[in-house]
């Protein structure tokens, strides 16, 4: 975990006038909403004015156990998607600016400037991720940037990846190869449902993955089985 929150801490802040998203202060309960979704469309929508047009009803489940799963679940995604969309922004950026730089000095020097920086406006929050925040913060990193979180600190440049590696203190024990799976992984479908309508309802700020993802047809393999499990 704590990698993970070196790693992210890193990424997010991309230059030292980086902000971070705050979290939306109101909940709003978008599974009993019927939403729209059009084909080759990846956002859902409450009206459309088309022919061609598939309902995305309201989220149904086997029992009241399985509801209140669902709702930890939404928390928890909406809780850590600021992080893994700013990851998705910052990526490039970071690695742009490190390419920009020519001596192992100026790399050495940036990044340590970065690590101040980063301590006070990251770490504590990311820290404070339970583990179940922090595995789908996981999963949601890889869907905005194609990689696994083990794949990022092991192919990181500038000397960071034995910065990476000799940080051994470990505060959760979580799966840094996890990868965002909504096709074969129920609660992945489920995380995707969340966004989907999160975006729909403006909770959240979307941004497209960087991997392929079609949610109509998810929708379509998902929608008869009911959703039986939200975060464990």
């Amino acid at each position: 975990m704590n990698k993970l929150v070196i790693l992210l801490t890193l990424i997010l802040s991309g230059t030292l006038l980086a902000q971070t998203t705050e979290e939306p202060t109101t909940e709003t309960d978008t599974s009993n909403v019927e939403f729209y979704i059009v084909e080759g469309d990846s956002i859902a929508r409450k009206a459309i004015f088309l022919d061609d047009v598939i309902v995305l009803g309201k989220v149904k489940f086997s029992d009241n156990e399985a509801r209140r799963r669902y709702l930890i679940l939404r928390r928890k995604t909406r809780k850590v998607w600021p992080y893994a969309k700013l990851a998705g922004e910052r990526l490039v950026e970071l690695n742009q600016r490190l390419d920009s730089m020519k001596s192992k000095r100026a790399k050495k020097k940036y990044t340590k400037i970065i690590q101040r920086y980063v301590e006070d406006e990251f770490g504590a929050q990311l820290k404070k991720l339970t583990r179940t925040e922090g595995q789908i913060l996981v999963k949601l990193m890889y869907r905005q940037t194609g990689s696994t979180t083990f794949e990022l600190i092991k192919d990181y440049r500038s000397g960071l990846k034995a910065f990476f590696l000799n940080t051994t203190a470990s505060f959760f024990d979580i799966s840094l190869k996890e990868i965002y799976d909504p096709k074969s992984v129920q609660e992945d479908y489920l995380i995707e449902d969340i966004l989907q309508r999160s975006f729909q309802a403006k909770v959240l700020e979307p941004q497209d993955p960087a991997i392929d993802i079609n949610f109509l047809e998810l929708k379509n393999k998902w929608i008869k089985p009911k959703p039986t499990q939200g975060i464990k």
